[in-house]
């Protein structure tokens, strides 16, 4: 790379000045030009956080949506009462029901930008093209937030930040009447008054304090939980909801993964991974049964969970989210993406936009979690 050779420019006096010194008297070559500034054409492309909702959610609906306030009319499965049967007795068939739910899409987020003929015919770089890639991350990311947020039962304050409070807006119709407005059930959502173990005298709707339970450990931890047994927990759940094992996936944030890692090192090894698992955000393959994905776009109220400063409260936690693949449907694309020709300037402007919707199906195959690092 030449650009240490550079001359920078003189900002007080307009001219370069030489990146090498020089000698007293020498006046060879005075204006420095021999040494040109020189533009990378690589450019420095920021880091990209994972994207895990299309992993964990079902898309079966993708092909049924169109345009924008569409909306999905999905039947559920009829239930079946079982009677018992003697010989010679009346047969009285049921009725059966066509109860359906709807999934509307009306989530939509664009991007719009523009680059100037002279910018384009002088620049050393493609700015359309890393500005287009850019532009396709950042629409799928806030997509990854706001997902995430809608299945935690939480929503955003604002676009491209983590969801925040919670979500009292139903999308569509509730799947399971008794759904709170957050479309979950309240059965299925742990708090520190869910852990028998820990005696302290903290409300028991606060969250969870988190610590690692270190190997040689005889009895219960009585002030925390540790990582393993709110998974484990989570994974009971699910058990006594008939949730197939078979498609459990697990969300946790970093701070909740380092801890876990603290617990039990044997999470790097081969029997609970595989060589390159972790794409996608996908950490393991199993643990209780659940494939974990790491991301840092989980709910996070206050500080979140590793920066309050005190182990189980309300104001201060992050968002632990468990399930099953059949528990949540999204339904997305990108709709439009097209360049024009600005009308007021020499310049082309580039503009997409993403169009989606998202419905929990069976909130009974969604658990959650909120803790603390105590």
């Amino acid at each position: 790379m030449l650009v240490g050779l550079a001359c920078p420019l003189d900002t007080n006096k307009g001219e370069r000045k030489m990146a090498f010194q020089r000698a007293a008297g020498y006046n060879n070559l005075p204006n420095g030009n021999f040494s040109p500034v020189i533009y990378s054409k690589q450019t420095q492309l920021a880091f990209r956080k994972s994207s895990v909702v299309e992993d964990i959610t079902n898309n079966d609906y993708f092909g049924e949506i169109a345009n924008f306030g569409d909306t999905v009319r999905i039947i559920k499965e009829p239930e079946i009462t079982v009677k018992e049967y003697a010989r010679g007795a009346q047969i009285s068939p049921q009725d059966l029901d066509d109860e359906d739910f709807s999934l509307v899409v009306d989530k939509s987020n664009y991007f719009a930008f523009k680059v100037d003929d002279i910018e384009e015919a002088h620049s050393h770089v493609n700015f359309q093209s890393m500005a287009s890639d850019r532009a396709g991350y950042r629409l799928k990311d806030q997509y990854d937030m706001e997902v995430l947020g809608y299945l935690s039962g939480f929503a955003q304050g604002s676009l491209g930040s983590v969801a925040s409070t919670a979500n009292t807006t139903v999308s569509g119709t509730k799947a399971v009447s008794t759904a709170g407005s957050d479309e979950l059930l309240s059965s299925m959502q742990l708090k520190k008054g869910d852990f028998g173990s820990i005696t302290t005298s903290s409300a028991g709707t606060h969250s969870i304090p988190i610590a690692a339970r270190l190997p040689g450990a005889s009895a219960l931890p009585t002030a925390t939980a540790s990582p393993n047994m709110v998974v484990a927990r989570m994974g009971r759940l699910l058990d006594t909801q008939f949730v197939d094992k078979d498609g459990r996936w697990l969300v946790v944030s970093p701070h909740f993964m380092e801890v876990l890692m603290d617990e039990d090192s044997r999470l790097l090894n081969s029997d609970y991974g595989e060589a390159g698992a972790i794409r996608n955000g996908l950490a393991l393959n199993n643990l209780y049964g659940f494939k974990v994905y790491v991301s840092n776009n989980l709910p996070s109220v206050g500080t979140g969970p590793g920066t309050s400063g005190s182990a189980n409260q309300n104001s201060n936690f992050g968002l632990v989210v468990g399930g099953h693949s059949s528990a949540v449907a999204t339904a997305s694309q990108i709709t439009k993406t097209e360049t024009y020709r600005d009308p007021d300037s020499f310049a082309d402007i580039v503009r997409g936009m993403h169009l989606y919707g998202r419905k929990i199906l069976r909130p009974e195959a969604i658990a959650t979690a909120k803790y603390n690092i105590a």
